[in-house]
């Protein structure tokens, strides 16, 4: 259903950085409106690993995605705003103080000012260039994220991949999956030091076993039904892994979209920004997150929340002119409520 809407600030991506970019603005007293391609909020951490641990949130010795994307709605629940999912930013016309932003459903809002926080973008798969896999990812045996770990419980799985989810899949599922399979062109891993160490102890207590260095060559099994994944080494010589479930982690391909001709100055790809403000070259518009550029720029969740919290406070002369912006700790201002 289309809708005309008229708030302080369209965000545009509702992940983490959007979520909490929302709550730090309630609580400056500006409302919002949340706008995402996906139809849940959460971005990556929804999408693609909701069960997958994270270690370097603060006060969180560990968190799943999920539960992160959980938390952070209900820190933003007293200021509820808006969400318009399953939808795509296109077009941004006007000026600070008097933007029109409409979505390809044809949904208007007018804002004062706008925040991005759309990650890397729109995003999908790099698929491996294996004939009928398609019709492998139409029956789930080939798949390139997990949502539920206990899907796979009791299958055989072939992950193939050298980075950090490659790596992480194959210790998260010791004791859930039957047999784990990990293919990787090379012998070193791409992951970081301490889960590559871990790994390579899991195969040496044969957990898990190394197939290196070998390449995906072929997929084996009855209209999609996966029976065999087949890997070629360097030498020409093949073999065929036994499988219920192939999980290719070869990265993630992402588009800016129509974001990518409103006329924001790009570095590398990404929307450079003022990292102090994180105001981009065209006036009223911010950004924060991975699709962000600056210099000593981390693409950490970490710190798109501190971004979100800068950006907010950045963005107050914009939506209240000639209004002082008083600093003030949470702890002052009183628990979060609708303002």
């Amino acid at each position: 259903m289309t809708q005309n809407l008229a708030t302080d600030v369209a965000i545009v991506g509702a992940g983490p950085a959007g979520l909490f970019a929302a709550f730090e603005l309630g609580m400056l007293r500006i409302g919002s409106v949340l706008i995402d391609a996906l139809t849940e909020v959460g971005g990556q951490c929804t999408a693609l690993y909701p069960e997958k641990p994270i270690y370097d949130i603060p006060a969180h010795p560990a968190i799943a995605a999920g539960d992160l994307v959980a938390a952070l709605e209900c820190q933003l629940a007293p200021f509820a705003p808006p969400r318009l999912l399953g939808r795509r930013a296109v077009r941004l016309e006007g000026a600070p103080g008097a933007f029109t932003l409409t979505t390809d459903q044809g949904d208007t809002i007018a804002c004062k000012a706008v925040l991005l926080a759309a990650g890397a973008g729109a995003f999908g798969p790099n698929r491996p260039p294996l004939e009928g896999i398609a019709a492998y990812e139409a029956t789930g045996g080939v798949q390139y994220f997990v949502r539920r770990r206990e899907e796979l419980r009791g299958k055989r799985v072939v992950i193939a991949g050298g980075g950090d989810s490659a790596v992480d899949w194959a210790l998260g599922l010791v004791g859930v999956a039957s047999a784990i399979q990990v293919v990787h062109r090379r012998a070193r891993f791409r992951a970081a030091p301490e889960s590559a160490e871990r790994l390579a102890a899991a195969a040496a207590r044969g957990e898990v076993e190394l197939v290196i260095p070998a390449q995906l060559a072929a997929l084996h099994g009855p209209a999609g039904r996966l029976e065999a994944v087949e890997v070629a080494d360097p030498e020409g010589g093949a073999r065929q892994l036994p499988a219920d479930v192939l999980l290719a982690f070869f990265g993630l391909s992402t588009d800016l979209g129509p974001l990518a001709d409103w006329g924001l100055a790009m570095e590398n790809q990404h929307i450079a920004v003022d990292p102090a403000t994180c105001a981009t070259s065209r006036p009223g518009v911010f950004a924060i997150g991975d699709l962000v550029a600056y210099p000593g720029k981390l693409k950490l969740i970490l710190q798109g929340f501190s971004e979100a919290a800068m950006a907010a406070h950045a963005l107050h002369p914009v939506v209240f002119p000639g209004e002082a912006l008083h600093f003030e700790h949470s702890t002052s201002l009183g628990a979060p409520a609708a303002r």
